[in-house]
């Protein structure tokens, strides 16, 4: 069953929401058949896949080539598309024109953009375009130059204030779920308590409505010098099986061990023959 906005809504005080990030086919595939609720095609992958610092470099058309590589999976999951940095402050018109790249030519389900209430007329323009959208507060990465950093928001009472009453806003103006960020438990746990939409918590405490983390991280993609943020758990150690493989994989043909005979096609059976034949026509071709 394919998973829509409204069902999504829906899972508020039913059961956890599970969300993960996916860039490309085969992740997709497998997020979808491990039947995560919703796939994030998140700006992370300017750091996961395309090796930059930070999530800032990342462009509209870079964003809708792996959004359409994730749908063309046919996921059952809700497809949601992150709106890369900058694409969605200038104007209304440019950001309902990103956004409906993301919907028409990407087959995304949806949108996400991060910011409270200085957002307000960008999230209603988007709705009234009949685009649908996840919000996202507290730590916002592509506020990470005005926040100095990536740091942990709303510790403090008139911090935590503000986002409480960000969150109150995008429920009201109509979007669909929220990703909280990086912010204190008890924070994370207050707002998903008093609002009806889902929250979905990464870094902000077990007592969120979901969860989600970036595939890379889960999947243990990264070299061992990369140092996880505090939220990351790691259920498997991909990149030291993958770097085991790679140099098995060298040894084996330094070696000659790979190909074997049960990778290697042969002639068939008039093998004399052919080889008979061929050598002249090696001789003919080298005369």
């Amino acid at each position: 069953m394919k998973k829509t906005v409204p069902y999504i809504r829906n899972l508020k005080n039913n059961r956890v929401v599970s969300m993960m990030t996916a860039y490309d086919y085969p992740s997709a595939k497998a997020v979808s058949e491990a039947e995560i609720d919703i796939i994030l095609v998140g700006d992370s992958l300017a750091q996961v896949v395309l090796g930059h610092d930070d999530t800032l470099s990342i462009t509209v058309d870079e964003m809708l080539h792996h959004v359409k590589a994730v749908t063309n999976a046919k996921p059952s999951a809700l497809v949601v598309a992150d709106m890369p940095y900058m694409s969605y402050h200038i104007s209304k018109e440019e950001t309902i024109k990103n956004a409906g790249r993301f919907i028409q030519e990407g087959k995304a389900d949806a949108v996400k953009i991060e910011g409270g209430r200085k957002r307000k007329e960008t999230i209603e323009a988007l709705l009234d375009a009949e685009i649908p959208v996840m919000g996202h507060l507290g730590l916002t990465p592509q506020s990470k130059n005005l926040m100095g950093g990536y740091k942990v928001q709303g510790k403090t009472l008139d911090l935590a204030r503000e986002l409480f009453e960000d969150a109150l806003l995008l429920e009201e103006i109509g979007c669909f779920s929220m990703v909280l960020e990086g912010v204190p438990t008890i924070v994370g746990q207050s707002i998903s308590e008093n609002i009806n939409i889902p929250t979905i918590g990464i870094g902000a405490g077990n007592l969120t409505d979901g969860q989600v983390l970036v595939l890379h991280d889960l999947l243990g993609m990264k070299s061992k010098e990369y140092i996880d943020a505090k939220f990351v758990k790691r259920y498997d150690q991909q990149y030291e099986t993958t770097l085991q493989a790679l140099k098995s994989y060298k040894s084996d043909i330094e070696l000659r061990k790979f190909p074997t005979e049960n990778h290697s096609y042969d002639i068939g059976s008039n093998i004399s023959d052919f080889l008979k034949e061929w050598k002249k026509e090696i001789k003919k071709i080298l005369s």
